[in-house]
């Protein structure tokens, strides 16, 4: 089971490849707030939810000094076409090795259904200007989320 990470906490550096297979890393937006989002797989119902929230939001959040970062365990390849098909302007990023997932806390033991199983823990990490986690949430419902979110961050 990974750590889940606590306001104050550094965030852990990344670099991992686009939807066009380019390398996003966190250090690329130093000096700008960041919400790094988690989320189990491209192209289900959820996941788009929370994708076209973002998108939806994404100018009211980037006005408001927020780039936004969505971390799957999906190939590039997929997550070009969740892209195409929902018209998403998230940047999404691949992480099929759940490195970065597990360093964030968003992969381990989780409740589905009402069985344990080790998966993706939908979770939202915002990282402050500094690199540090600014706010850190964890389970999240894909519906609603990002309202939430914007509601917590006063935007």
């Amino acid at each position: 089971m990974s750590e889940r990470l606590q306001p104050g906490d550094t965030a852990p550096a990344f670099t991992l490849p686009d939807a066009d297979g380019n390398d996003v890393s966190l250090a690329d937006h130093k000096g700008r707030k960041v919400i790094v989002y988690f989320y189990p797989s491209a192209l289900t119902p959820g996941c788009t939810k929370q994708a076209c929230d973002f998108t939806d939001n994404l100018a009211v959040l980037a006005t408001a000094g927020y780039d936004v970062i969505g971390v799957s365990p999906d190939k590039p390849e997929k997550l070009a076409k969740f892209r195409e098909k929902e018209d998403l302007k998230v940047t999404l990023v691949s992480d099929p090795e759940k490195e970065t997932l597990t360093a964030y806390g968003a992969y381990g033991e989780k409740k589905l259904y009402g069985k344990t199983v080790t998966g993706v823990i939908r979770s939202t990490v915002v990282v402050d200007e500094a690199g540090k986690i600014e706010h850190a949430f964890y389970n999240v419902k894909a519906t609603g989320h990002v309202a939430k979110i914007i509601k917590d961050l006063g935007i």
